[in-house]
């Protein structure tokens, strides 16, 4: 019976007899709870079951997309300046030259270079050529004139008093035309002896007052106060007047200094008297001398604007030099001010591109909210990175660098006065 019972299950079908062994496997267990026996583990217990397709699995859900990061710059206060630079040199302002007004010999040389003269101070003597024989001749002969005429004025009033008489008597009479006709001739004649001595006298007058200049010449004064800069004269030197090679000596005021600085043409043009100025020279670093421009030489310096050169023009300014710290030929970095604002609003250049018809600047202003409006600019100063915001923008506004990203675009506003956001979440680069 137990080989009947096992050629009838060997005829069932496989799931069938898995089947059937499942079910004695739970009934067994059951039992086992039921009267104690310890479990079976279930990796032992766990029937063989038929491998059954697993349902595909959900899709997951899509990743949210990155939001979108912004670089902008903000608008913030301070100081700009609109410069032009330009290499230069220090020149004296103030200074005269001194030439010998008499030829002679140089007798002495009292002063020298750095000294500090006053105006007609004596600065050199110098022997004339001339004789001074020829002064005292003139003299004795100005004595003998003056005599002469003393007497011919005696003898002209003598004759004039013998004129008179005669002219009293010829009314009456009393005397001859001869006689009368000789004493109007002799005072005639008396008067103009007079008047020749006195041409003379004039003319010896002339004379004395040229030797007295030229032995006042003979000592070279001060022309200025100042500073001895140069000093060509030495004692025992021959001087000429007529055609002098180089002046004796050189006085100068070195209180101001000019500054001759060479601008080049395509900046020279931007330029006008007044604008403020400033430099600084290697022998003095870190500090800064300022004055005003004076003036802007037209024609171009030595040795510029010539064929296939550019040129390059000669701008003065002066600048104060109480302590005569600043000396003549030192070299010098300048600076002109163009334009200058202090306190300004101020935005990076590179966020403005180019200006519309009517000179303003459209930017992409990024607001608290994330969110994105258009505005035009009215912009002052410009300089370097920098540029003066006039209108447009307040004080920590940021503003958007670049376009404005793909996928993000500014709604058309209703009018010039509103700020149409974009609804989109934008994550702004602080």
């Amino acid at each position: 019976m137990a080989a009947d019972q096992q050629d009838r299950i060997s005829r069932l079908p496989a799931w069938a007899r898995r089947v059937s062994a499942a079910c004695v496997a739970t009934a067994l267990l059951s039992l086992a709870a039921v009267v104690g026996i310890p479990s079976v583990s279930a990796q032992a217990t766990k029937p063989f079951l038929p491998a059954v397709p697993a349902a595909p699995a959900a899709p997951a859900p899509a990743p949210a997309p990155a939001p979108v990061k912004l670089d902008t710059v903000t608008a913030q206060r301070g100081d700009i300046r609109d410069t032009i630079s330009a290499t230069g040199k220090l020149q004296l302002h103030k200074w005269a030259d001194v030439y010998p007004q008499i030829g002679g010999q140089v007798k002495d040389v009292p002063v020298a270079i750095g000294d500090t003269v006053k105006a007609d101070q004596p600065l050199i003597e110098i022997t004339p050529t001339q004789q001074p024989t020829k002064a005292e001749s003139n003299r004795a002969q100005m004595a003998r004139l003056q005599a002469d005429l003393a007497d011919q004025r005696a003898q002209l009033d003598f004759a004039e008093l013998q004129f008179k008489r005669q002219t009293q008597l010829k009314a009456q009479n009393a005397t001859r035309e001869e006689a009368f006709e000789s004493a109007r001739m002799s005072a005639s004649s008396a008067n103009a002896r007079v008047d020749a001595i006195t041409a003379q006298i004039r003319e010896l007058e002339a004379t004395l007052k040229i030797d007295e200049d030229a032995r006042q010449k003979t000592t070279v004064k001060a022309p200025m106060a100042g500073t001895v800069v140069s000093l060509a004269a030495r004692p025992g030197q021959m001087v000429t007047a007529a055609q002098p090679a180089a002046p004796l000596l050189r006085i100068a005021d070195l209180s101001d200094m000019t500054v001759a600085a060479r601008v080049a043409e395509n900046d020279v043009t931007r330029l006008r008297p007044g604008m403020d100025a400033s430099f600084t020279t290697p022998g003095y670093p870190g500090k800064h001398w300022s004055g005003k421009l004076r003036q802007v030489v037209p024609i171009p310096a030595d040795g510029t604007g010539d064929q296939g050169k550019q040129a390059f023009y000669i701008v003065l300014f002066e600048v104060k030099n109480p302590n005569h710290a600043l000396m003549s030929g030192m070299s010098a970095q300048v600076q002109f001010v163009v334009a200058q604002a202090k306190d300004a609003l101020l935005l990076p250049t590179k966020v403005l591109g180019a200006p519309d018809e009517d000179g303003m600047y459209e930017v992409n202003v990024v607001d608290s909210a994330r969110q994105i409006s258009p505005r035009k600019l009215k912009v002052g100063v410009r300089a370097g990175q920098q540029a003066q915001i006039l209108a447009g923008l307040d004080e920590g506004d940021k503003v958007l660098v670049g376009p404005v990203p793909k996928g993000l675009a500014l709604p058309v506003a209703p009018n010039a006065g509103a700020r149409p956001p974009v609804a989109s979440a934008l994550e702004a680069r602080q």
